[in-house]
């Protein structure tokens, strides 16, 4: 049966926005190719200025669409499938936390289902964020090409083993609020040396902003940078020795190590 949309989205979330807004901003996807369903027609109408199309009707969407899109949270999946009645999708993408594909396979009792599952963090919203992404099922070069350039339009992409998502998702998904922690701290030990606040937040931003440029660029390798910025006459190398008796690299693994171990725990249920 030919399908009215290209995409259907179920779930009209922070993730689900993200990617719409990638979509269509980008001029990647026609908004007209695409539907998008949700319980709250509230939350659909802040959809309006992409002009996609919204219902919520979730089993119109999954009978409609080509490649269907699950970003609603992981606690309602199975209530969502459910109301998907008689409809089963063919292709899909999941960006729900802590669900595997075989999870999703097995909702609708049939492994021939594919799905590709990716692991979106807060800055996608902005074309900035990281990717992991497990599209393993799909052989097609055209459903391949189809999913890269959908995630494509929110970021950087690391193709990973599902096996991995949770390191990904430890590190990369939850990476931006350690990020936003590390600035507001640089930020508040400016203002207790005499910087307004505003000034100091200018400088940390800037500064670490600056600094993920360099390392990213891969003219030097992060210890050479590091050496560098502690060279002869630095005053930095009194703040590395501070973060090395506080064990600041063991309290970063200790915060992505405590996120596997609630990812796996939320998996297992």
């Amino acid at each position: 049966m030919k399908k009215h949309f290209k995409l259907g989205v179920i779930g009209c979330g922070f993730k689900a926005h993200s990617i719409l807004r990638g979509l269509v901003l980008s001029d990647f996807l026609s908004e007209k190719k695409i539907i998008v369903s949700d319980i709250s027609e509230g939350e659909l109408e802040k959809l309006n200025y992409l002009g996609v199309r919204t219902t919520t009707d979730n089993e119109y969407v999954a009978e409609n669409c080509e490649f269907l899109v699950l970003a609603v949270n992981s606690a309602n999946f199975e209530k969502v499938v459910q109301s998907f009645g008689k409809a089963v999708p063919e292709k899909i993408i999941t960006v729900m936390s802590g669900v595997k594909k075989n999870a999703v396979k097995n909702a609708f009792g049939l492994h021939a289902v594919k799905v590709a599952r990716g692991v979106i963090n807060m800055p996608c919203y902005i074309g900035s964020g990281a990717i992991g992404l497990d599209m393993t099922d799909f052989k097609s070069l055209d459903d391949i090409e189809f999913i890269s350039k959908l995630f494509d339009n929110l970021g950087t992409i690391v193709c990973v083993d599902e096996s991995k998502m949770d390191a990904v998702s430890a590190l990369s998904g939850c990476g931006p609020a350690y990020t936003f922690s590390f600035i507001d701290s640089l930020i508040d030990a400016g203002v207790k040396q005499g910087l307004p606040k505003s000034e100091a937040k200018i400088l940390a931003v800037q500064t670490v902003l600056g600094a993920a440029e360099m390392v990213q660029r891969e003219e030097q390798s992060l210890p050479e940078l590091l050496m560098q910025s502690c060279g002869k006459g630095s005053v930095a190398i009194e703040g590395i020795k501070t973060f090395e008796e506080k064990n600041f690299r063991g309290i970063v693994g200790a915060a992505v190590d405590a996120c596997v171990k609630r990812l796996k725990e939320n998996t297992d249920k």
